[in-house]
This record gives structure tokens, C-alpha cells and sequence, in this order.
């Protein structure tokens, strides 16, 4: 699987992406129910929607990492920083992971630069993930 169908499945998958949002109608399906496999016990994320690019609605993807973050013990600096944004995603994320997912993404840059690498990652995961149904806010995609 992908470095960004990982990051995509986690988010789209959340349970708080199942909520409607404002002003939108119906739900995704529940993960939980069409990925667990009875003969291992152990569930895979759910990206049917999302992985073909056609999610039932657009998931707020600022709210879903919003109630990500409120519930986890670490302060993480998701809004701007990959590394945080994939702990936060039990990702991951140390350098070999970040260069894998700069390839998969075309990063054109050398990726012995890990500042640059960094800030441009997460602009481009912010801004395939709005490509892919998620609704981004402006400020989140750099």
C-alpha cells in the first residue's frame, strides 16, 4: 500500500469523518463493519470511497484531525509539520518513510534536504487529499 492511500485511509476512515458535514447529507460506510476479517481479527483501513477518488461526502479533514489530536496525549504541530501530521496517524514518520512518500508524490527536490522536503510534503498531501474528496481549508494547504 502507498505511503499517501495510508495517510488517506486513516483520515477517511476515522470515525469522526462519518459525520455529516455542515449543511451535507448522509454518511460514509462504517469502517469497522466492512473491514474486519473474521478469520485474522484484525481490520484494514476502509478507502473503497476514497481510494477511487468518489467518498460518499466531503470529509472535513481539519475536523477530523482536530478530534485526532484532542484525543492524543502528545501536542503535535499537524497543521504545518508532516512529521507531526503522520505520528498523529500512527504513521511512520521518520526519514526514510518521509523520502518514500516525496517519490510516490514526484518530489522533484533533493531529499537530503529535509527541511524543504518537509514543508513541501505537507502542503502536497494537503492538497491530494482535497483532490480526493477531502474538504482542506485554505490556511492547510500552505
Amino acid at each position: 500500500m502507498s505511503m499517501f492511500r495510508d495517510i488517506m485511509g486513516k483520515i477517511f476512515g476515522h470515525p469522526a469523518a462519518a459525520q455529516p458535514a455542515p449543511g451535507g447529507i448522509g454518511t460514509l460506510p462504517d469502517a469497522s463493519a466492512s473491514s474486519a476479517s473474521p478469520a485474522s481479527g484484525t481490520t484494514a483501513p476502509s478507502t473503497a470511497g476514497a481510494a477511487s477518488g468518489t467518498p460518499a461526502q466531503a470529509v472535513d479533514v481539519e475536523a477530523v484531525l482536530t478530534d485526532m489530536a484532542s484525543k492524543n496525549s502528545q501536542k503535535l504541530n499537524w497543521q504545518s509539520s508532516i512529521v507531526d501530521l503522520m505520528k498523529l496517524l500512527n504513521l511512520d514518520s521518520g526519514l526514510e518513510s518521509r523520502k518514500e512518500l516525496a517519490h510516490e508524490l514526484g518530489y522533484s527536490g533533493s531529499t537530503d534536504d529535509s527541511a524543504s522536503m518537509n514543508i513541501w510534503l505537507h502542503k502536497q498531501v494537503m492538497q491530494k487529499l482535497a483532490e480526493n474528496g477531502g474538504k482542506v481549508p485554505d490556511s492547510l494547504k500552505g
